[in-house]
């Protein structure tokens, strides 16, 4: 899914109090005044109360530390340009009269909800206690359908992915494996002149912040990356120096071990990286298939009651998306060294289908059901897996060009 650029100059200068007073300002008739309008697209106002309640949502959403206002003012200019972005999705999508069920977009936010651990009524209900309208996240929920299903509409069928594609793919995997890779995960803001870039890099700091504090690296990147990769949550696999940007390269290479960078400008843009791990050529792979399980509860009571109710991998998203505080989190064709020391040798002691010992992580509890493993395993996908990442990367692109297309021909006026 195409994801949002950073707002313009003009519009993160303004103070955020002058946001949150915009919405008092406005009449009782319920009209918006000039004072209210962040911004119009093709004759549609969008509010600054749009634009508030969208920003704290975004940070909500990450699962980290409740956000401070310097925070949310950081990155209302991401929340304006997904509101940008989401009008004229809804635009396109009207001109095939595609309409959107509320069972739909209930259960999209379901699915958002479950990501951390909640249910869908929970989460609007965070939201309202927050002062959020949760018609916020229902609109975006309802763009985000009708604009997967355009871009699946009018390009997914024409997109043929040849045998001598996949063949390429093969030898440039079986090549990378041959130097230094490693494990990243990215968030990109896209920035295209120096004004937005500065304004990214606030943006940036404030996200940083969160992962920092707790919040999921994969729910992020869905939320906030315009990479390709902000579908599965950032991950870009193994990869080799040669293989990333050489604005990149440097800060990889020199990071000291796994975790965080700081944030790295490029050209269009700014990264925020995670390194989850790096690997020698011709290291000796077991790969294995997780779901790991965690709690933001101090003791382990909630935990262990869930785990009495799962008798095997297949009920553990059902079990968490039932119970009150539980996240799970799937971790798909994993080399076990990527889990370090400790949570290789927790993997190492499982049996198939049943979790590990209970073990402590950020602010909380957690466990890893063994779903599959596999020894000596080569590092390289089927060839239907690369077919269909091969597809996916590149209806990514088509509908990156199809926005970027919409918002040249649109009318979108700053105030």
């Amino acid at each position: 899914m195409v994801r949002k650029l950073v707002a313009a100059a003009v519009f993160l200068a303004l103070p955020f109090a002058g946001i949150a007073n915009a919405q008092d300002a406005a009449p009782d008739d319920g009209s918006l005044t000039l004072e209210g309008v962040a911004a119009v697209v093709n004759d549609q106002p969008i509010s600054f109360t749009d634009v508030r309640d969208r920003a704290r949502m975004l940070l909500l959403s990450l699962g980290g530390q409740q956000p401070s206002q310097e925070q949310v003012q950081q990155i209302t200019g991401q929340a304006l340009e997904q509101l940008i972005d989401e009008h004229l999705q809804l635009d396109k999508a009207a001109e095939f009269d595609l309409e959107i069920s509320k069972e739909e977009i209930d259960g999209a936010v379901e699915g958002m909800a479950a990501q951390s651990g909640l249910t869908g009524a929970d989460l609007k209900s965070q939201l309202l206690a927050a002062g959020i309208d949760p018609s916020s996240l229902e609109e975006q929920m309802r763009a985000e359908i009708a604009w997967n299903r355009v871009m699946s509409g009018l390009y997914g069928s024409r997109i043929r992915i040849s045998d001598n594609q996949v063949d390429d793919e093969i030898e440039q995997i079986r090549s990378a494996t041959k130097k230094t890779q490693y494990r990243i995960s990215e968030i990109f803001l896209f920035a295209p002149d120096a004004e937005t870039r500065t304004q990214a890099e606030e943006a940036a700091r404030s996200i940083l912040e969160q992962l920092k504090a707790g919040a999921d690296f994969r729910v992020a990147a869905q939320r906030l990356s315009s990479a390709p990769t902000a579908a599965t949550g950032g991950d870009m696999g193994w990869v080799s120096l040669a293989d990333v940007s050489p604005d990149l390269a440097p800060a990889i290479e020199a990071a000291s071990g796994p975790g965080l960078l700081d944030p790295i400008v490029v050209d269009n843009g700014v990264y925020i990286l995670f390194i989850q791990n790096k690997r020698e050529p011709a290291e000796a792979t077991t790969k294995v298939d997780l779901i790991r399980l965690i709690t933001r509860d101090a003791t382990d009571e909630n935990l262990k009651a869930a785990m009495d109710r799962i008798t095997s991998c297949d009920d553990v998203q059902s079990v968490a998306n039932t119970t009150q505080g539980l996240r799970a989190q799937p971790l798909d064709d994993i080399n076990v060294d990527e889990l370090g020391p400790e949570g290789k040798s927790l993997v190492e002691n499982a049996e198939i289908g049943q979790p590990t010992d209970i073990f402590a992580v950020s602010g909380g509890l957690g466990t890893m059901y063994v779903c599959r493993r596999e020894e000596g395993a080569e590092a390289i996908p089927s060839r239907d897996d690369l077919k269909n990442n091969l597809k996916g990367r590149e209806l990514n692109m088509i509908s990156e060009r199809e926005l970027r297309n919409l918002r040249r021909d649109a009318t979108i006026i700053y105030r």
